[in-house]
């Protein structure tokens, strides 16, 4: 019987129109019915979608396609995180609007997305760019105001003086802008805040309830959130006061007051309280700030960067020691969001204090003794102990051949610290507390790396801030009756800054309160704002003018797959579990978790070859020919050098255009090549010879559906027919247990090994069509165009679909022999095959009988026999 070629051009637009016209994918809530929230991370519309869209949406369709077939309401929806820079950006140079790029985007992307036959309910789409989407955030936003959860306050900030707005501390790269490149300055303007803090002990503890997310995503949200114990420690300043008749403090917090007596200097952020009382007299003390003002300030920036202070002049009282003054200074690595903006140095345990020691010539006294023995921390530095004041201590250090390298961040015995000395580093630091509170010079405090949110950013392409500010009556909330807040079409972008600052009539209005004259507050929010709560949205119908509704949400959420990209692990996901606390808190919904994502995957990145031409330049991987190891430029046959495979990026342009691959191969080929070349947690290596193999299989699938699932007749050779059921049904068991686990590299190779016996089969009858018709259910959530296309040619008038996930027989899939661990005296001594479930006696015999026991027993007659069915036999002699 011959076949013909496998038409996908034509059998994925048939199949797509289906799901279209039948509304196949479109839910609603249905108490009746078991639900599952299947979402991947929502895009940013950029106008075309790219590979690694192609992997997260595909496992995300398999996922939804699979829960399905299970019976489950799948709810699997669509959406654009729409607002932001580059929009604005991209209306600068193209001299287009924000609105017009973006919706432009947004039915391009969404055309290429419908081609990979995706199963969304597209009803509920959203765009969070659409004031029907954003009146909603407005709204929260003034419930969060109501509550106390939004506030406004003063505080510095990253400013980007080309795109003149505010920037995370994320988003500042080597002290620069993370788009204009430009050096950013650090400035105080007023800006609304979200109090995320306000829920950072719940936010820690349920860390330990989310199973179902990566243990490395936990790890660092814990990090994220930073929760120290410690003490608050005042410093009185000598020689100098704020006003008069009052001392001056410095108020610290240390995780280590253990080490209270290892303290050589003080260090203060640029931006501390004391810098700016003193920086208006002193020029090189002012020029000092402003360095440090253009320096990053993300952590990993802030760790790597030479560190650099500034004497102040003037000097500290030690709490404990009269006669010790500790210097102050200024320095590049302490911020005033973290702790008080003020920390006190202890080089010889800590290797930033040690640096900025070593560099400024300041004392290194070392007050934890490691424990007798123990070798010191992997990636200590310096070696002994160093002072430029005071000499090595003798004993205990001297002489005993466990001098630490310093700095020395071990556990250890206090040293050279009075009262503390002999206590271990646990019980000196409960002892520095009680000391210090006696003498009213700290107190316990446990303190958060955690910071509250800012949500201001000065652009336009952003969701309005619904706030209007009055001379008469301060700050007054836009009535909710007159939401929303529409961002005003007719802006220019002509000069430097937001254009809502500058609109000749939309800022200007009449005050709500007291009718006098009053402007709108003229911030947008943090694009962070729409993603945190879209999620929730997606609950109910777009036409539904209540947005939230909560009985919507109470049967959808929380969402119990999420997959996208662990960039997010962080910032996004925090900000999305600090919403759904404070929409519960705001009476939107009841979630006593407060949790939004019962389970996350984070898929790894789509990786390429990258080429340079003779003149070193980067290629397209279209513009080159491959010849075995080597690799020529098309058109020239100039010599081509290939670099390693790295993650795709449009800089090095090796990256695969996945229209190009789905007009060439087909949505389901590209499909397949996703899920089965790697796990999805990890990187995948996008080759041609990939794609070309997942083609030639889609090909053989076909052919072998349509040769031989036709028949009807009884099997000519039942042992055969009975092999084939039994692989089948072994297929049906680990595919299921695959997908449930997200194996899905491993789901694609059973099934391959499951037509493969087919092939082997070679007899068109009812054993034969049994498995292919399993087959291809199986099959469907990964490569849905194809299998509903030869399910069809089979003969069957419903489409899979409609179809139940198949069940196996557990007698069939439960093997015939086992192997048997065989041990003389509790001694492993080799193994034997047996027929399962084999009595007492059968075990013996055949144990005793085996040369290998035989020979270990040396002629001794079995004391007794110990036997664990399907498992072991013990030879006690």
């Amino acid at each position: 019987m011959t076949t013909e070629r496998y038409n996908f051009k034509t059998a994925e637009a048939k199949w797509q129109k289906f799901w279209t016209d039948n509304q196949s994918f479109e839910v609603t809530a249905d108490p009746t019915r078991p639900k599952y929230y299947v979402l991947e991370m929502f895009p940013y519309p950029s106008g075309k979608i790219h590979m690694g869209h192609v992997r997260n949406y595909t496992l995300g369709d398999v996922v939804a396609r699979y829960k399905q077939l299970q019976g489950f309401n799948v709810l699997h929806p669509m959406g654009w995180d729409a607002f932001g820079l580059p929009a604005e950006n991209a209306a600068i140079e193209r001299g287009a609007h924000p609105g017009d790029w973006t919706y432009a985007n947004i039915a391009e992307m969404k055309r290429q997305l419908q081609l990979m036959g995706l199963s969304y309910d597209w009803r509920r789409e959203v765009a969070t760019c659409h004031p029907d989407y954003y009146r909603h955030e407005q709204k929260m936003f003034l419930d969060f105001l109501k509550l106390g959860l939004a506030y406004r306050k003063e505080s510095w900030v990253n400013w980007d003086p080309v795109e003149n707005t505010v920037l995370a501390n994320e988003q500042v790269v080597d002290g620069k802008g993370w788009r204009s490149g430009a050096p950013v300055e650090r400035r105080k303007l007023n800006q609304w805040f979200l109090q995320i803090t306000r829920y950072a002990d719940d936010l820690l503890a349920a860390i330990k309830t989310l199973d179902g997310w990566p243990d490395k995503v936990r790890l660092m949200q814990e990090n994220w959130l930073g929760k120290s114990i410690g003490a608050k420690i005042r410093f009185q300043v000598l020689g100098f006061r704020f006003q008069e008749n009052q001392t001056s403090d410095i108020t610290v917090f240390t995780t280590r007051p253990d080490t209270i007596f290892g303290a050589s200097f003080l260090a203060l952020s640029p931006n501390h309280p004391l810098a700016e009382k003193l920086a208006p007299d002193n020029p090189a003390m002012r020029a000092f700030i402003a360095e440090c003002q253009r320096g990053g300030t993300t952590a990993a920036e802030i760790e790597t960067a030479e560190k650099k202070g500034f004497n102040t002049g003037l000097f500290a009282q030690h709490p404990f020691l009269p006669d010790k003054k500790l210097p102050i200074y200024l320095a590049n690595f302490v911020l005033m969001e973290y702790g008080t903006g003020a920390i006190f140095g202890c080089p010889a345990h800590d290797e930033r204090d040690f640096e900025f020691a070593t560099k400024y010539g300041l004392d290194i006294l070392p007050v934890v003794q490691p424990i007798k023995n123990s070798s010191p921390p992997v990636g200590e530095v310096g070696r002994g102990v160093v002072s430029n004041a005071n000499p090595l201590p003798d004993p205990p250090h001297k002489g005993e051949g466990d001098i630490p390298l310093l700095p020395y961040t071990g556990d250890g015995s206090i040293i050279n610290s009075q009262f503390l000395n002999g206590l271990s580093v646990t019980e000196a630091k409960t002892r520095a507390i009680a000391e210090l509170e006696k003498i009213n010079s700290g107190q316990a405090e446990v303190t958060w790396r955690l910071r509250d949110w800012g949500i201001s950013r000065q652009r336009y392409w952003g969701c309005p801030i619904p706030i209007i500010h009055c001379d008469a009556c301060g700050i007054v909330p836009v009535p909710e009756s007159q939401l929303p807040v529409e961002l005003p079409r007719d802006v220019t972008f002509d000069a430097p800054g937001n254009p809502l600052d500058r609109h000749p009539t939309w800022k200007h209005v009449d005050c709500p309160s007291c009718g006098k004259k009053a402007r709108r507050d003229t911030d947008t929010f943090d694009t962070f704002f729409e993603s945190s709560w879209y999620f929730a949205r997606f609950c109910s119908l777009q036409n539904d003018v209540r947005g939230l509704v909560k009985s919507d949400m109470q049967y959808w959420l929380p969402v119990d797959q999420y997959i996208g990209g662990v960039e997010h692990a962080v910032l996004h996901l925090l900000y999305a579990r600090f919403f759904t606390r404070a929409l519960r808190d705001c009476g939107y919904l009841d979630s006593p978790s407060g949790e939004p994502f019962a389970a996350l995957l984070t898929q790894g990145m789509i990786c390429h070859e990258s080429y340079k031409d003779a003149d070193g330049k980067w290629l397209y991987p279209e513009e080159v020919e491959k010849t075995g190891t080597a690799a020529i430029k098309r058109g020239d046959g100039t010599p081509v050098t290939i670099g390693r495979s790295e993650k795709m990026s449009k800089s090095k342009r090796n990256v695969v255009d996945p229209e190009l691959i789905i007009d060439a191969y087909g949505a389901d080929c590209a499909r397949l090549f996703m899920l089965s070349d790697s796990p999805p947690e990890r990187d995948l290596d996008w080759t041609d010879t990939g794609i070309d193999g997942a083609w030639r299989y889609l090909n053989r699938l076909h052919r072998l559906a349509l040769e031989w699932g036709q028949g009807t007749a009884e099997p000519a050779n039942a042992v055969a027919a009975q092999s084939l059921l039994v692989k089948t049904h072994k297929t049906i068991a680990g595919v299921t247990a695959d997908l449930g686990q997200f194996h899905f590299n491993k789901a694609v190779a059973r099934l391959r090994e499951l037509s493969n016996a087919i092939e082997d089969y070679k007899t068109a009858d009812r054993a034969a069509r049994f498995a292919i018709e399993n087959l291809l259910i199986l099959f469907n959530p990964m490569i849905p165009h194809l299998t509903e296309e030869l399910w069809q040619a089979l003969g069957h008038p419903q489409p899979i679909l409609q179809q139940a996930w198949p069940k196996h027989d557990p007698a069939l899939v439960v093997d015939d022999t086992v192997t048997i661990a065989v041990q003389i005296n509790g001694k492993m001594r080799g193994t034997i095959q047996m027929p399962r479930d084999a009595d007492k006696i059968a075990l013996e015999s055949a144990v005793l009988a085996e040369d290998f026991v035989q020979k270990a027993m040396a002629g001794a007659a079995a004391n007794k026999i110990i036997v664990v069915p399907n498992r072991l036999v013990n030879v006690l002699l």
